[in-house]
């Protein structure tokens, strides 16, 4: 980046973070200020909605990568591997790619909210005023971080590489920081608190910052960060896999995709439930509220995100047995292969099964009613609670057979090791399975509280698999080094699909969040009395989401063109080539 550019996105943060602390007090001053402001041919709410979830998608994606970025990094550090390193830097180097179109981004969308909303703005900034210039400070630490890091990479390298790590620990640091200043915003407008029954602030900010839903929504999205951030630095090597011009450069890419799946994967195993305690405390702060997003009009919503999170879960698996075929020795894995997607199947099939039917008064007759009188017992959440805990296992299963693919263990107790660890995955089914069957014979209260147990049982095999399996396979015999770069091209489009499903998946979850406040900026507080206060129709909405993941996705490949400039014509992306990753590379997986 040149220093014109360097100087540009510095004044871009700067104008960013004086907008943030005078437009305050400009709205203060204007009394005869009008309530709602109409933007030319699209209005105010779908410009905002635009500008908003393009910017959320930038900012997930910058402070998502930067977070497995350091440890990518500090595994290089620690073993002395130059591949980790190089592989560092690719990561650090699309963050910074982006950098400057999220800032320019979050201007934009403050100039629309400022401009278009001015009383809804000047209502939140009575209560989060002094959040503002932490918000700021924090943006300006984060970016002045964020240029040691990158432009430091050589310079701090060798003895001063503990500094360099440092750098990057720091920035996530402030990263992290900025997300949860930022939620506190968002929430706050789901599940106001610390306030008075006008809406004054009452007491101290920190009682409005620490809402209801405050911190399950900074822990579901700094997990979706992650997967975001991997999906999309997948799909960017899937990206110079497809259009490498030789077997090291496709090697190099490949392995680069891997990574990025492999820690978008382990993330999305965990998210599911992240977002069962976000459920939890909605519900908990307004009952109504979680009807709205469950069992009102929002529920065929629901629907959806079950078609995509199983695209996600089949893309993965896919991903995953495929990258199989390029490793010696995983054919004695194959035979599950077709178990494991049968139960992908019929999970998915549990999953998208909606509780009633659009149907005619004809149809409903012939049934007996809206729901059928059969696939009506799969509508419910007891089986849908079912069907994505035995997909997260069978997920797991197919990343452990991945990880062993190429290995043996010489451990004398290796038999009994396994044993245990198949132990633990038909334990955590058989719980899972048992509870999703009682809830057919339990009241509602009563069977929400079994997912808990569902949940627990899952994560406690994943924690005594993994227990077991990392001493195991410590040293273990190699049946021969995984054949980078040798996958099917296909492959490579299965990593640019989970990173757009992804992406439209984040845009519908941004609508369920936003939409069960109805008509509402704060719920229950400052009602919507402009002329786009309805709630929009899921397929009204989905139309935009669409539109803003083609647009997202048009400005991510320039990036990624842009990133691929730099490299025409040397050996490496960062200086240097790393260490081969053909055949006869490394054996070990990540």
């Amino acid at each position: 980046m040149s220093a014109r550019r360097r100087a540009g996105a510095l004044l871009v943060l700067l104008g960013l973070a004086v907008l943030a602390l005078t437009l305050p007090a400009a709205a203060q001053d204007a009394a005869k200020e009008p309530a709602y402001r109409a933007f030319p041919l699209l209005g105010s709410r779908l410009a905002v909605w635009a500008i908003a979830q393009l910017h959320l998608n930038f900012a997930a994606f910058i402070l998502g990568v930067p977070i497995f970025a350091v440890i990518i990094e500090i595994i290089g550090w620690r073993t002395r591997d130059a591949r980790y390193d190089w592989l560092s830097h690719e990561f650090v180097k699309l963050t910074f790619a982006a950098f400057s179109t999220t800032a320019l981004l979050g201007a934009l969308l403050l100039f629309l909210f400022a401009g278009y909303y001015p009383k809804f703005w000047t209502y939140m900034s009575s209560i989060f005023f002094p959040t503002y210039g932490i918000y700021a400070a924090l943006f300006f630490a984060e970016t002045f971080t964020v240029y040691l890091w990158y432009y430091g990479w050589d310079w701090l390298s060798g003895p001063r590489k503990g500094i360099h790590v440092a750098l990057g620990v720091l920035s996530n640091l402030f990263g992290t920081a900025i997300l949860l200043v930022a939620n506190s915003w968002v929430t706050f407008m789901i599940s106001p608190a610390g306030i008075t029954e006008s809406g004054a602030l009452k007491g101290s900010v920190w009682a409005a910052i620490n809402n209801y839903t405050w911190m399950p929504i900074n822990i579901h999205r700094l997990i979706a960060n992650i997967v975001f951030g991997g999906t999309i630095a997948a799909a960017y090597a899937a990206f110079r896999f497809l259009g490498a011009t030789s077997d090291e450069e496709r090697a190099r890419y490949d392995w680069m995709g891997y990574i990025g799946n492999f820690v978008a994967l382990s993330a999305f195993i965990v998210l599911p439930f992240a977002g069962y305690y976000l459920g939890r405390e909605i519900y908990a702060f307004n009952q109504t509220m979680g009807i709205t997003m469950m069992g009102g009009f929002m529920s065929w919503l629901w629907i959806i995100q079950a078609i995509l999170i199983g695209v996600l879960f089949l893309g993965s698996n896919y991903y995953l047995w495929l990258g199989m075929e390029r490793i010696p020795g995983s054919e004695r894995y194959r035979r599950y292969v077709p178990m494991m997607i049968g139960i992908l199947a019929f999970g998915f099939m549990v999953w998208a099964t909606p509780r009633s039917m659009v149907i005619t008064l004809d149809e409903a007759r012939a049934m007996g009613g809206t729901h059928h009188p059969v696939l009506g017992f799969l509508g419910v959440m007891s089986a849908k609670n079912t069907a994505v805990n035995m997909m997260i296992l069978t997920t797991f299963l197919s990343f452990v057979l991945y990880r062993r693919a190429n290995r043996i263990s010489t451990r004398s107790w290796a038999g009994a090791g396994m044993l245990i660890q198949w132990a633990a995955l038909v334990a955590a089914a058989v719980v899972v399975i048992f509870y999703g069957v009682y809830g057919y014979f339990v009241e509602s209260l009563v069977r929400i509280g079994f997912s808990v147990y569902q949940v627990m049982a899952v994560l406690g095999a994943i924690v005594v698999v993994m227990a077991i399996d990392i001493p195991m396979f410590r040293g273990a015999r190699s049946t021969g080094a995984i054949r980078w770069g040798t996958i099917a091209p296909r492959s490579q489009y299965v990593l640019i699909i989970l990173a757009v499903t992804f992406t439209w998946l984040m845009g519908l979850m941004g609508f369920a969040r936003s939409g069960i406040r109805q008509h509402w900026h704060v719920y229950g507080v400052m009602v919507d009395k402009s002329v786009d206060a309805a709630t929009p129709a899921i397929g009204y909405a989905a139309n935009v989401i669409t539109v803003v993941t083609i647009v997202f996705f048009a400005l991510v490949m320039f990036i990624f063109w842009l990133g691929g400039l730099s490299d025409r014509g040397q050996a490496g992306a960062h200086g240097h080539a790393p260490a081969p990753l053909i055949a006869g590379g490394s054996d070990e997986q990540a």
